[in-house]
This record gives structure tokens, sequence and C-alpha cells, in this order.
């Protein structure tokens, strides 16, 4: 794996697969995944239905300086995949931590991709944490297998408000060292 820098947000290279700071033509691609009501009901912040401008607006905060969180498309057009199959993101903390974020369009669920996407981003650090966390909700299994898969270790049950469902969901916290 190797990193090369764009502005202030790295490239992170895999075999299958690039990280990189989005564009505003991702948009497009965003908007169809997020549209999909099974993406949507396993993040805290997709409405459902989606609202016309919502992925323009998210690409416009994410690519803005300052910003509080990195987000990088998962581009597989070095493979012959698709140039986003999905988002990975890096919401800064204090303490030099940060909070990871991913979603996989539903094409994708039950390749590897996440994990890999997970794992490529906590080997390449790019934010130089000591710390990084995540949480799923308790009803998505899947998410919770792959952080446990890149080393994440349980810490606790929460909840999270859901914009989508309208209503506050269980969740389980996970986090993992990187000292």
């Amino acid at each position: 794996m190797t990193m090369t820098a764009t502005i202030t947000q790295p490239i992170i290279e895999t075999e299958r697969f690039d990280l990189r700071p989005l564009r505003k033509s991702d948009a497009g691609l965003i908007t169809l995944y997020w549209s999909d009501r099974r993406v949507a009901l396993m993040t805290t912040s997709i409405p459902h239905p989606l609202p016309p401008g919502t992925a323009d607006a998210f690409v416009e905060r994410a690519t803005r300086e300052p910003r509080n969180d990195d987000v990088w498309a998962i581009d597989g057009t070095k493979t012959g995949g698709s140039e986003l199959m999905g988002l990975i993101s890096l919401e800064r903390m204090d303490r030099s931590q940060s909070e990871v974020g991913y979603w996989v369009a539903p094409a994708f669920w039950n390749t590897g991709l996440a994990s890999e996407a997970v794992q490529a981003l906590v080997e390449a650090n790019p934010l130089k944490n000591k710390a990084m966390f995540a949480s799923v909700f308790q009803d998505n299994e899947a998410s919770a297998r792959v952080l446990t898969h890149c080393g994440f270790h349980y810490l606790g049950d929460a909840e999270s408000f859901c914009v989508a469902r309208d209503a506050t969901v269980l969740t389980w916290t996970y986090s993992r060292n990187l000292c």
C-alpha cells in the first residue's frame, strides 16, 4: 500500500481499489446509493427518502477547508470496478483520535470491500491517530464483523439517532489503539 498526497488529504492505494478524496462528479453515484433505503437505514445521517441536492451539499462540505472530517471514495477503477463503491471517513476527535464511518453500496456487500477499506485506512493512519473508534447499529452485525476483523475491540453499548428511521437506535461501540 502506498500513499500520495492531494492537497491535504492523501490517496490511499491498495491492490483492489484506491481511497481517494471526493470530487464533485461523485454526487450522482452517492445520490443513487443513498436513495437505497437499505443504505440509509444503517447510517445515522442519511435521510430516506433522500431530498434533492443532499449529495451535492455533502460533497461540497467534504471538499472544503477547513473541515472536521476527511471522506474518501472507495474507487475501484484501477481494477475495472466502479469509480464509487462506497465511502469511508475519519472524523477528528480530541487527543489524536478519530471516529471511522463507512458504507458500501449494496452491490458490493459480502465481498470483503468494507473490511479491506477499513483495514487500509487503519494501516495508512493518515491523521496519525493514537486510536480510532467506530459504532454500528446493533441490527447491523455485518458492520460489527468488519470492525472486529480489522482489530477493533468492543467497548460497550450506546445509542444514536438515525435520521432515516426517525428513531434512536442501539449501537455497539468499538476502538482500536494505534500506538
